[in-house]
């Protein structure tokens, strides 16, 4: 059994124009990759900094490995980060940019007699090459020790600012959204050396990341926020095939949400049709949400079809298309090989186990009809909309 490491018990952090965490209620085990995961301004990244000790909450209580660690300062925590800017020093090589932390000197506790002293020690020469050269190896860095860092890729970069964060041999890596600044390809080839890290190395990763594919790709544990409350927590896949509400799964991959009715274990009623599913324990006729991934919807013909609709738009993507279909005037995606023509009329077969029946929440029928534009798409065309403010405010991620 995996051994509690953190605990946030019924933590707030709130300032005078808003709450930003709101009574988070959370637990990371020893040697867990576990992800913090949903939009800006969710407060995510608020949460990193409460473990790291850059912040402390208004209220609440900040636990490792069973002491209460609210008063303690960042550097005395057994906690390192990388952040999103890896805040290298240009002037300094590789080799001394990671061996920069092992260079300052410890304050070490001894007891003598009935009096405890404190000291500073050094690391010697020798020791700070070995772990420096070590950890180099462990990001697939051995040979660039000498390099400096304007001559690095921006890849490169990132696994010094790791190697850095790991020298010192922290029980915790807090990694905040550490991939936002590289490419698609490089940030997918980080993801997997990412996860290999943290399993070679044997400590707990707590990564924020408002990037869906990067949570299900590296995690042990999703956990996904919005408004400064806990949405869900779960594995990759029970988030992904088991969402609570509408907005966990809209926010993790591409849904069809839809208004139905539960006329009964194992029946759910959407467009006055009724569906077989795999859902209990609902009243009977109670108002619920039902989602369908666009991957789990089967085209037929029409007259075959248990829903029938038009298809009002076609995009290629590769190894699919991505198929809009009206359905009684509610536009559902669905991802299939086959091609289907603009306008033609199709029919869909959905099995019992595609269909994942939900409760209601404050999140219904915000989500879910492909015949809207997206919120970021609405606000970026607006010349009146105000982004929030940057990270690093102290108020919003």
């Amino acid at each position: 059994m995996s051994k509690e490491l953190i605990r946030l018990s019924d933590c707030v952090m709130a300032y005078d124009d808003g709450v930003v965490l709101d009574h988070i209620n959370l637990y990371i085990n020893d040697k867990e990759f576990l992800t913090l995961l949903g939009p800006s301004g969710c407060g995510k990244t608020t949460t990193l900094r409460i473990i790291g000790g850059f912040l402390s909450p208004t209220s609440g209580d900040v636990f490792f490995d069973g002491v209460r660690i609210n008063d303690v300062p960042p550097h005395k925590r057994a906690v390192n980060t990388v952040f999103q800017k890896y805040a290298l020093f240009p002037h300094l090589n590789v080799f001394e940019n990671v061996a920069f932390g092992l260079r300052i000197p410890r304050t070490q506790t001894v007891e003598q007699g009935k009096k405890t002293l404190t000291r500073k020690v050094k690391l010697s020469k020798q020791e700070i090459h070995d772990r420096v050269m070590e950890m180099l190896e462990v990001v697939n860095l051995k040979g660039f020790e000498k390099r400096p860092i304007s001559a690095l890729s921006g890849g490169q970069q990132q696994r010094v600012a790791i190697a850095r964060a790991l020298v010192n041999r922290p029980k915790v890596l807090l990694l905040d959204e550490p991939l936002g600044a590289l490419d698609m390809r490089l940030r997918k080839d980080m993801q997997n050396e990412l996860k290999r890290i943290q399993q070679e190395m044997g400590i707990t990763f707590i990564y924020v990341t408002h990037d869906q594919e990067e949570a299900l790709a590296m995690s042990d544990t999703v956990v996904v926020m919005d408004q400064g409350k806990i949405q869900q927590i779960g594995t990759p896949e029970d988030i992904y095939n088991e969402p609570k509400n509408a907005f966990v799964a809209d926010f993790i991959g591409e849904s069809n949400i839809i208004d139905g009715i539960m006329r009964a274990d194992g029946v759910v009623e959407i467009f006055n049709r009724k569906f077989a599913c795999l859902d209990k324990g609902f009243e009977q006729d109670e108002p619920v949400d039902v989602v369908i991934r666009p991957e789990d919807v089967d085209i037929v013909d029409e007259q075959a079809g248990q829903l029938r609709g038009t298809v009002t738009s076609v995009t290629f993507k590769g190894v699919h298309y991505d198929t809009i279909v009206d359905f009684y005037g509610f536009k559902w995606l669905i991802q299939t090989t086959d091609y289907c023509p603009v306008d033609s009329r199709i029919g869909i077969k959905i099995d019992p186990d595609g269909i994942h029946v939900m409760k209601k929440s404050q999140y219904s029928g915000l989500f879910g009809d492909y015949s809207s534009y997206s919120e970021e798409y609405d606000e970026i065309g607006d010349a009146d909309f105000v982004p929030d403010e940057e990270e690093g405010s102290g108020h919003e991620e």
